[in-house]
This record gives structure tokens, sequence and C-alpha cells, in this order.
């Protein structure tokens, strides 16, 4: 295969995964506006702005379109929660304020990954990636104990807030939010040390 030819194929690749792109952000803005309920082929193509015919071209099934929207939010949660864990400071702070963008300029992405992770209890192919969330916070709260019920508690916490946040539509104040995780820890280590 010769230069041109490559650069005829990379410049394919290139287009192909900036419509898959495209595609996925349509599903996740009909997500957002009319809820899971609400993604078609047909809805995400008038969206995007192409034909149906394109958009199943990409995602042959309304699952693997649906995982496909899932997984772009789950990965950008999992690539934050990443920084959480390996950079410096309190690591509770830091997964405080990623919850309080919930109800400020990540409200959008949050509501999606919200309704699609709730559709997973009726979808099993976005089950793996509705999981996502819920084991990212338990690797971080794995690394603040190794009491397998404060990580729980964690989880369960993180999870409640991010739906309370996402009712009440208002700016989240993530130094309250950051006040609950510590308590859902500390309540944790008060009953063990009590049970000593």
């Amino acid at each position: 295969m010769d230069d041109e030819e490559r650069e005829l194929i990379d410049g394919r690749r290139a287009r192909g995964t900036k419509r898959r792109a495209e595609i996925i952000d349509a599903t996740l803005a009909v997500v957002t506006r009319d809820g899971a309920a609400g993604v078609t082929h047909r809805t995400v193509a008038t969206q995007a702005g192409i034909t149906t015919s394109l958009s199943t071209y990409y995602f042959a099934t309304l699952d693997d379109l649906l995982v496909a929207a899932l997984s772009s939010v789950a990965d950008a949660y999992t690539a934050r929660i990443r920084q959480i864990i390996d950079g410096p400071g309190d690591k509770l702070r830091g997964l405080a304020e990623l919850i309080a963008e919930s109800g400020g300029p990540g409200r959008e992405r949050a509501l999606a990954e919200r309704e699609l992770s709730t559709l997973a209890a009726r979808r099993p192919a976005l089950a793996p990636v509705a999981r996502q969330w819920r084991e990212n916070v338990a690797e971080l709260a794995a690394t603040l104990t190794a009491a397998p019920e404060a990580v729980a508690a964690l989880v369960a916490t993180s999870d409640g807030l991010c739906t309370a946040i996402l009712i009440d539509n208002v700016p989240a104040d993530s130094d309250y939010v950051h006040r609950v995780l510590c308590q859902a820890l500390g309540a944790h280590r008060d009953a063990a040390a009590t049970a000593r």
C-alpha cells in the first residue's frame, strides 16, 4: 500500500470516527430532551442532521446506539475519577466537586447518564456500562477504607446525591456534598469503633 492509499484510508477512518461521535452526541441530546424512551434511529438521525440509514450504518441496533451513548458518558466519568484517585489532595473533595457538577455545567451529561443507567434495568445490554460509575466510586472508596460496608455506603451516598441534585435542578454546594460523603465514611468508622 502506498502513501496515497494510506492517506485515503486514514481520512475515511477519521470521518467515520467523527460521524460516530456526532451520532452519539445527538443521542445524548435526545435523551436529555425526551428521555431514553425518545431515542430511535429516526429521532437521533434528525437531531444529527443525517439520514436514518446512516445512523443504522454506524449503529445497527438501538441497543448498540444506547450502549455507545452511555459509554461515552461513563468513559468521561472514569477518566475524571481516575484523575482524582491518582492525583494529590482530598479524594472525597474531588468526588464532591464531580458530583456537584451534576447541578451545574455537567447537568446535561449527568441527566443522560442517569436516564440511560436506569434503563439498564430493562435493557441488559446497558448493564455492564451502567455499573461503571458505581465501580469507579467503589475503587475510589477503596483507597480510603478497607471496610466493604464503608465502600458500599460511599457508593450509595454518591448515587443518592447525584439523583437528588438532578431532581432539585439547582446548583449543588460542593462543600455540603463533601460533608455528606465524609459522613458516609465516618458513620462506618464510628460503628466499627463502637463494636471493638
